[in-house]
């Protein structure tokens, strides 16, 4: 078995804000606890988040945990990176729009460079907030281009997408890439208003279109990417184990799936626990792999560039 570590491949799906390090986290005066626990319900996780980022408060730990992102991300044989942070939230919290998003860019670009990384930003934004907020993440997405790629809706998928169709449209028309959450803890309608109403391009999660056969059909012909996170739906109790997480019938079904870890693992141990849970040999997780870089948004450069080394990796 080769090792996993060294696969180069393209992180799709994760938070910036429940990648922090459990020194980091200390550091800061927070209890590391808060990471990487079974939850009793979507409210309980987004509140052990919610603690996390009440840590960070200065441009400095804004750029510290960037960086070291970068540093956590290389390790895993990661090439590109594609990372979603609640930028609007943050400066609404401190009182600056811009500052939080500003000096995480500044730690992703000093990280890309030291540690030999692509990243990319997506700013997402919870269903239970207002529609302004979002588009407060549209205008910060503009004016941050190329270093922001997209906007997202994230959080309790009970909550409609319909009330933002209107910034999605707008979004969609000002180039701006959109990649909503759905189709996890709600079912498949939950994927079809936001491939419809949320115009999306990828899905973050997806796994319960499995539910909807005439939808999964739709997802293969169209190629639309999933973003899936098994070790996170089994942290939430969507899945009762690894071994029965419904990856291997996702991919059966023809669906253009990415292996992610919504910031509740490192990806390397993702993709082991694929084969050692999952039975996926490692021309499987080479194929895991070129989904990944396939469906980013990520240069043509460093596309041809993770392509091959993951035809080096798998010869």
């Amino acid at each position: 078995m080769k090792d996993v570590r060294t696969l180069p491949k393209a992180h799709l799906h994760t938070h910036l804000e429940s990648t922090v390090r459990p020194g980091t986290i200390r550091d800061l005066g927070g209890e590391p606890a808060v990471q990487q626990r079974p939850f009793g319900s979507f409210r309980e996780f987004g509140d052990a988040r919610a603690e996390v980022r009440a840590l960070l408060r200065e441009p400095s730990h804004f750029r510290r945990i960037a960086e070291e992102f970068c540093a956590d991300e290389a390790a895993q044989g990661v090439g590109h990176v594609e990372v979603s942070f609640t930028a609007a939230a943050h400066g609404e919290r401190l009182g600056d729009p811009e500052m939080p998003l500003a000096a995480v860019l500044e730690g992703l670009a000093a990280g890309a460079e030291r540690y030999g990384i692509s990243t990319a930003v997506i700013l997402d934004h919870s269903r239970r907030r207002p529609v302004e907020r979002l588009r407060s993440s549209l205008r910060l997405a503009l004016r941050h281009r190329p270093q922001v790629v997209a906007i997202g809706l994230a959080g309790d998928e009970a909550y409609p997408a319909e009330p933002f169709a209107e910034v999605c449209a707008e979004a969609q028309e000002a180039g701006v890439h959109l990649v909503h959450h759905a189709g996890e803890a709600a079912g498949p309608e939950s994927v079809r208003e936001v491939l419809t109403l949320g115009r999306a391009e990828r899905i973050g999660h997806g796994i319960r279109v499995l539910e909807d056969p005439d939808l999964v059909a739709e997802l293969a012909a169209r190629r639309v990417p999933l973003e899936v996170c098994p070790t996170s739906n089994l942290l939430l109790g969507l899945v009762p184990s690894l071994a029965e997480h419904p990856l291997p019938r996702l991919l059966a079904a023809g669906l253009l799936v990415t292996l992610n870890t919504d910031g509740e693992t490192a990806l390397a141990d993702e993709y082991r626990r694929a084969r050692d849970h999952l039975g996926r040999t490692d021309a499987d997780l080479a194929a895991l792999a070129r989904a990944s870089v396939a469906a980013s948004f990520a240069p043509a450069e460093v596309k041809a560039a993770l392509l091959a080394g993951i035809d080096d990796w798998a010869r």
